[in-house]
């Protein structure tokens, strides 16, 4: 076989430490790799480089298509861009995997049956980074939602269930509050998972599923969601399985994937051969399966699997009692590659390859998009800065000013409605959302909008955003007011 060309980058902190180790393991155990060094990180990004690498990385990454990454470390203070956003974007690594198992009687856990698959959509909802202050007292993020991302980011999950023979797949969304965006989400749950009938499927609300998940997790097996419930929920079943430190990561796209472990850079651990590499070490195993070398990710997996029933452990996961020996970082990837080709006896084996065959890779289908519906522009949320007085003041200078054919259909703050009704206990500060429709009920036109914003200038009012309310087939498309 010949050697797969990856892009390394050995990161900042226990970066270093961590990746020698797992790099030695790898190609003891007979991974064909052939690794091209990349440099990321702090010193990058202090630099210049606000995104903490070069283009000349980021052609690497493209050129090998596998990214194999250490921890890094952000500068303190603003203008630096996240690493790992700014690559899941560029690359479109869509779905985030993150395996979580726990090692017991081995590894400290509660929860000694949990074997749950954590899988993320990894670049819309609020990572999408969008965000404005808009006056004083208030700041404002958008939440992206997108049918292809979501349509993806779910057949992915349904399919990684299939070629892994797990038997369930479980949405985690908060649709009854955001009834649009996760409201979507839960939507393609349901149309998608039609198509795997034999897989058992469930939704949950995100905050309650979470509680379950956090107390019997052997009740899950594969979980899918949205970005940043995703980034929690993973962090949190890695460390209730045993440690954070343990869990490594596939950034899966179509053409290019990045593997690296969950945790940070721990720059305190630094050069003090401490470090557990265990994380990175399972993105390395999820990166030989993804090149096509499941024989040695099982190799490598397995070899591990002994070295921690043998009792070798990393300070971090040491417990007098347990284990035999505390290690170095250099020592227990040493202590892997003297159990290479051997099995653990108490923990069960890992399988890549069943019956002569490994996983199939998953493919997902491109995009198909849809007949575009019919949409009408029924109306106009008008954002003002404002301070001066009480929301029927407001309301009073709008409506002097609007023409005729406009109406003001209702004021909010911070989502709840106070004009026309409303509660004189409602806490208000300056950020106001005006609603503005056809006095006759007809559809507006982008003319009418621009009659209405000259209306508030006219009344000296200080919008800072639009947005156009729209009806979809005949579907409204916006949220109504907390309280209408």
């Amino acid at each position: 076989m010949s050697k797969v060309p990856i892009a390394v980058a050995y990161g900042d902190g226990i970066g270093p430490e961590i990746m020698s180790a797992c790099l030695h393991v790898l190609q003891e155990a007979g991974a064909q790799i052939e690794p091209h060094v990349i440099e990321i990180g702090e010193k990058v990004y202090l630099q210049g480089h606000s995104a903490g690498i070069t283009p000349e990385a980021l052609e690497m990454i493209r050129q090998t298509r596998v990214f194999y990454k250490a921890p890094i470390t952000t500068p303190q203070g603003g203008g630096f861009k996240s690493l790992n956003v700014t690559t899941r974007k560029l690359f479109n690594l869509f779905a985030n995997v993150r395996p979580v198992v726990s090692y017991h009687p081995f590894i400290e856990t509660k929860y000694p049956g949990m074997d749950v698959v954590i899988v993320r959509e990894n670049e819309e909802d609020l990572y999408a980074g969008i965000e404005h202050r808009q006056t004083p007292e208030v700041y404002q993020i958008l939440k992206l939602i997108t049918r292809p991302g979501t349509e993806r980011i779910i057949r992915y999950a349904f399919e990684y269930a299939r070629a892994y023979n797990r038997k369930k797949v479980t949405c985690m969304t908060k649709d009854n509050i955001m009834k649009l965006t996760d409201g979507l989400f839960h939507k393609i749950f349901d149309e998608i998972g039609a198509e795997y009938p034999e897989i058992e499927k469930e939704h949950w609300i995100i905050d309650i599923g979470t509680a379950k998940l956090a107390d019997t997790p052997e009740q899950f097996d594969v979980v899918v969601t949205l970005n940043l419930y995703g980034d929690i929920l993973s962090d949190m079943v890695a460390q209730i399985a045993g440690s954070v430190g343990l869990a490594g990561s596939a950034n899966i796209g179509p053409s290019v994937a990045m593997f690296e472990a969950i945790h940070g850079s721990a720059p305190r651990r630094a050069g003090q051969n401490l470090a557990n590499p265990s994380g990175l070490l399972h993105a390395g195993i999820l990166m030989l399966v993804h090149i096509g070398q499941p024989d040695v990710a099982e190799r490598v997996h397995n070899a591990w699997l002994r070295t921690i029933e043998e009792g070798y452990h990393t300070y971090d996961i040491y417990r007098e009692g347990v284990s035999r020996e505390k290690v170095g970082t250099k020592e227990f990837a040493q202590a892997i590659v003297r159990r290479l080709g051997q099995y653990p006896e108490k923990l069960p084996p890992v399988y890549y390859v069943k019956e002569g065959k490994a996983p199939s890779k998953i493919q997902i289908p491109p995009y198909v998009r849809p007949p575009r519906p019919q949409k009408e522009l029924v109306g106009v949320d008008i954002f003002v800065d404002w301070t001066p007085g009480t929301p029927a003041e407001l309301a009073e200078r709008i409506q002097r000013a609007l023409p005729a054919h406009l109406k003001l259909h209702m004021i909010t703050n911070r989502g709840t409605i106070v004009w026309p009704t409303g509660a004189a206990e409602t806490f208000l500060t300056d950020h106001w959302r005006t609603r503005v429709v056809s006095a006759s009920g007809q559809p507006l036109t982008h003319a009418d909008i621009l009659s209405a914003l000259q209306a508030y200038l006219q009344a000296g009012l200080d919008f800072i955003k639009t947005e156009h309310l729209c009806r979809f087939d005949g579907v409204d498309a916006f949220s109504k007011g907390q309280g209408e």
